[in-house]
Parts: structure tokens; C-alpha cells; sequence
């Protein structure tokens, strides 16, 4: 006997959706200013401040993605996960990026020490404040949905990084330009590049842990267990696989070994309660059988 209960995650408010697009409109757009700015100027530090804004862009897609895939109800009958792996997908593909732009400014930059090259410092400067202006419009956009969905704070908090970016940027044109000093580019660019890398090493880790169906990181797996046991008329559990779907979206599925005699539906209601309040599992296949039952724990792989 088995009961699944399938919960996609709320439907964003066609508000957020507005938001994020406008957000991601901008800033994907003076992205490009930015990276034509950075190799006109030879600013590393503009580079990677554009490279970190290419990264801000495809993660406010991803979020805008998962709001309309979250929305989208899937018709083929092929795809009955629907499209969120799609978002883990483009976040393993986001920390790639990361590690790539992170790692090319700070190599660059390493051979800029013994003679780094006149920077046009006037351009720089101009596009570095653009930039934080795009990105305070970004983060006025996004703070408020923060506050209402998990997936806009994911979005918010990639603007607020790349106010950083941009601050770094600003401050490396301002030394150069009236200080003179040189070096404030390739040293901008690798605080830069060192900001970036373990950001790229958190996003990949948790996308490679959602591909690999590992358990989620804040989930005991024993605990689980033990308490599905603790069920009354239940008298043990086996084949219990939980994993995540998608961000925001823990599954399960388990068999649970019932007292022969005993009523199922208690059992199931009790399970699926309490995945759903103590774990924040809300979509669970259950399957119960009697202790009499033979077979049901001989996997073959």
C-alpha cells in the first residue's frame, strides 16, 4: 500500500516575477558594458567585477526560471518531475563560470605585479559607478520579495555580492586615477577573484549534492529513521532513500514493516505528517506491509 503526496513549491506572485525580470534585464545588459569598458580600459579589476556580474545575471535567470517552471504544469506525461533539475543544472554551470573568471583574474593579475600596465582610469571609474547604481536598483528591487520567498533571497543576495564587486572596482579606479598607485588594479582584482572561489565552491558542492541524490546536508538520515519506527504499529523501516529534487524541495521514500492486524491509514497519516512538519518533506511515497510480508527487503542492486 503506498500514498504519494506531490506539493511543488508555491507559486510566486506574478510581482516577483516582475522584479526579477527587470533586475535581470539590467543587469545582464551593462554586464556587456562592463566587459567591453574592462578590455578597452586593461582593467583587471573591472573584469572580474563584470565577470562576477555575468555570474549575478545567470543566477537572477535561474531564479526566474524556477518561478516559471514552478508554474508550469507538465502535459507530455514524460517529464513527471517536471523541469526543476533544470536549476541545478545551470547552478553547477553558474559555479563553473565562478571558478573560471576567479581564477583568470587572479593568474592575470599575478603577472601584472612586476609591471602592471597603465590603466585608463577615467573610463574605469565612469562604468565601476554605473555598475554600483545598476546594482543599488537591483537590490531595491529584490529586498522586499527576500523577506516572502526563499528563491528571491537566493537572487537578492547575488546583487548584494556584486555590490561588493562594484565597490572593489570603484575604489581600485579612485587609487589609480589619484593616487597613482598601479598596483590598486591587479590587488583589487585578486580580493576580488578570493571573494568569488568560495562562493563557487558552496554553490557547486550543494548542485553536485542535488545531482549525486546525496541526503540533505541538514538531515539525519538515522534520526529519520528512528523516528518513523517510533510510529505507533510500526515495527521497522527499510529502503529509506531521501533526497533533493530541486532547492527548496526534499523528497522521500520508504517502506514501512506494520504489526500485522494494524490499521494502515494511521500509519501513513502519522508518516506523512510527520515528514511534512518535523522535516519539511512534503512530498513522501509511503509504502506499508505486514510483518508477515516476505521479499520486500531482497534488493538486487
Amino acid at each position: 500500500m503506498s500514498e504519494g503526496h506531490f506539493h511543488g513549491r508555491p507559486r510566486a506572485g506574478a510581482r516577483h516575477a516582475r522584479r526579477l525580470a527587470v533586475a535581470f534585464g539590467l543587469v545582464a545588459s551593462f554586464m556587456v558594458v562592463e566587459f567591453i569598458t574592462a578590455i578597452a580600459t586593461d582593467s583587471l579589476a573591472l573584469l572580474s567585477d563584470a565577470g562576477h556580474m555575468a555570474t549575478d545575471a545567470l543566477g537572477l535567470g535561474m531564479a526566474l526560471a524556477a518561478i516559471t517552471a514552478a508554474n508550469q504544469v507538465d502535459t507530455s506525461g514524460h517529464r513527471t518531475f517536471g523541469l526543476y533539475r533544470l536549476e541545478i543544472l545551470a547552478a553547477l554551470a553558474n559555479a563553473l563560470l565562478l571558478v573560471g573568471v576567479a581564477g583568470y583574474a587572479i593568474l592575470e593579475a599575478s603577472s601584472r605585479f612586476g609591471n602592471p600596465p597603465e590603466i585608463a582610469s577615467g573610463p574605469m571609474l565612469v562604468v565601476a559607478i554605473l555598475g554600483l547604481g545598476v546594482n543599488l536598483v537591483g537590490w531595491r528591487l529584490l529586498r522586499r520579495g527576500a523577506d516572502e520567498s526563499l528563491n528571491m533571497k537566493g537572487a537578492y543576495f547575488e546583487v548584494v555580492a556584486d555590490l561588493i564587486g562594484s565597490i572593489g572596482a570603484i575604489s581600485a579606479a579612485l587609487l589609480v586615477r589619484y593616487a597613482g598607485w598601479a598596483y590598486a588594479d591587479p590587488v583589487f582584482a585578486v580580493a576580488i577573484g578570493l571573494f568569488i572561489l568560495p562562493r563557487a565552491y558552496r554553490l557547486g558542492r550543494s548542485a553536485l549534492r542535488v545531482l549525486v541524490q546525496a541526503a540533505p546536508d541538514d538531515l539525519d538520515v538515522e534520526e529519520l529513521r528512528a523516528s518513523l519506527i517510533s510510529i505507533e504499529g510500526v515495527t521497522g523501516v527499510h529502503d529509506l532513500h531521501v533526497w533533493t529534487l530541486t532547492s527548496e524541495m526534499d523528497v522521500a521514500s520508504v517502506h514501512l514493516v506494520m504489526r500485522e492486524g494494524h490499521d494502515p491509514h494511521p500509519i501513513l497519516d502519522d508518516a506523512s505528517n510527520l515528514l511534512r512538519s518535523d522535516y519539511s518533506i512534503a512530498h513522501a511515497t509511503l509504502q506499508v506491509e505486514p510483518d508477515t510480508h516476505e521479499g520486500c527487503t531482497e534488493i538486487s542492486w
